[in-house]
């Protein structure tokens, strides 16, 4: 096993990442900005190094600053968590051409999967499902004119090296792509350094399944289970379940199937996550994205396969077998997890502050993993995430009402927060059916 672990992120991954690492007696070493020293990661990890001020390009995307600290404080290997610079593909080479070990899968899987539109292309080769669109990337307004006739509107224009839910937008005409395609293009060079664009069928009503996998340090890939995140605003997640009250079984295991397909195609090594697009008026799938990364939800999965992923992707990275057998994956009750972030509950616009209360709730199958603590403060230089609050039942309505509990058990004070929003979601009629979509949190505004 690696004997000391450098953890490249901050918040509430770093802080869950060092938890597991200290159980296995591995060494822990964060890095951090001047806005984050006095969060909890910092002051849990055995050693810990500033790497920059606030401005994270400066900090925690800071390659040479990250890899000074790792050869400073003679750490073995390197966990990017997500975010940042876990799917950069450049990172990982650097990691490991200094020597270290790189928790996380190889560079040319991470460029595979990186492109949107490669990605599509390669999973169509695997037999992988994709929804109708682009082949090749759409290089002019009236390109993407002659696509979206072909596939049929609407359709969804896409940044092919977007993330996360950003760079995207629909479409329902002709005007409205021409319009769509250049806000989208513009933001992609902005954002990502990368103006290329893909056109794909847009459905109206669709439900977003994505599936746990694990590629073994011995070349297998396997799935554990599937995860509903069809809870969105503004196409970012904020509430996620598993297993799916969408899902089947003959349906789960053709998920697995095809999310096996995917990692193999690409010699997917530790964990990642496939995403898919069900329509649930056909009980269709389609590849929508793959994430090479640990994903911010992993917790869910944790809890209903009984495993600790962090653990697993350790394992993987130090050539070890997994703690589980994978021929006989079995999983049993539902779990849930909200993203408790520093932001408005009506309109979801960020809210930073300083917390003057913070007081986490306990109890049988309740879990929460915070980068925050009382007299701490959420700056407007990151993700507005402050905790993860994960409840796990027999079943799914044991689950929710256990997640009701854990909600107004939950006291936060100082900065804005979206608790009030997970109260009335937990109550809301479509929610608690299970018969929900992608559109749920719009209708509730």
């Amino acid at each position: 096993m690696i004997g000391s672990l450098l953890v490249a992120n901050r918040g509430e991954i770093a802080r869950r990442i060092i938890r597991t690492a200290k159980r296995l007696g591995i060494r822990t070493i964060a890095v951090h900005s001047e806005a984050d020293a006095g969060l909890p990661f910092v002051l849990e990890a055995d050693e810990a190094v500033l790497v920059g001020p606030a401005n994270p390009a400066l900090s925690y995307r800071n390659t040479e600053a990250i890899l000074a600290a790792a050869k400073q404080t003679g750490a073995e290997a390197i966990h990017p968590g997500y975010g940042f610079l876990s799917e950069n593909a450049e990172f990982a080479r650097a990691v490991e051409a200094n020597g270290l070990i790189w928790v996380g899968p190889s560079a040319e899987a991470i460029v595979a999967m990186g492109d949107k539109i490669n990605a599509r292309n390669l999973m169509a080769a695997a037999g992988v499902p994709v929804a109708p669109g682009t082949v090749d990337p759409a290089a002019s307004e009236d390109e993407a004119v002659a696509e979206a006739a072909r596939i049929g509107y609407p359709v969804m224009v896409k940044a092919a090296a977007g993330g996360g839910g950003m760079g995207m937008a629909a479409a329902h005409d002709e005007a409205a792509l021409r319009t769509e395609y250049a806000k989208v293009r513009g933001f992609a060079e902005r954002m990502f350094g990368d103006g290329s664009v893909l056109i794909e069928r847009y459905f109206p009503r669709v439900r977003h399944i994505e599936v746990q996998i694990l590629g073994l340090a011995d070349g297998r890939v396997v799935a554990l289970g599937e995860r509903e995140c069809s809870v969105q605003r503004r196409n970012q997640k904020v509430l996620e379940e598993t297993p799916s009250p969408a899902v089947s079984p003959e349906l789960r295991a053709a998920l697995c199937a095809a999310a096996v397909r995917a990692g193999e195609a690409v010699n997917y090594r530790n964990a990642g996550t496939v995403e898919c697009l069900l329509d649930p008026a056909t009980n269709e799938f389609f590849f929508l994205e793959m994430n090479t990364r640990l994903q911010v939800e992993h917790p869910i999965t944790e809890a209903i396969f009984g495993v600790d992923l962090v653990e697993e992707q350790l394992r993987v990275a130090s050539g070890l077998a997994p703690t589980f057998d994978p021929d006989a994956l079995r999983s049993a009750g539902h779990a849930i997890e909200l993203r408790v972030n520093a932001e408005d509950p009506k309109r979801f616009l960020p809210g930073p502050g300083a917390i003057t209360t913070w007081v986490e709730p306990t109890g049988e199958g309740v879990r929460v993993d915070s980068g925050y603590a009382a007299g701490t403060t959420v700056t407007p230089n990151y993700d507005s995430l402050m905790a993860k609050l994960i409840v796990f039942a027999p079943d799914r309505a044991a689950a929710i009402e256990r997640a009701r509990a854990a909600v107004a058990g939950f006291e936060i004070a100082g900065p804005k927060c979206n608790l009030p929003f997970f109260a009335e979601l937990l109550d809301n009629a479509e929610f608690v059916s299970g018969d929900y979509d992608t559109g749920i949190v719009s209708r509730m505004r």
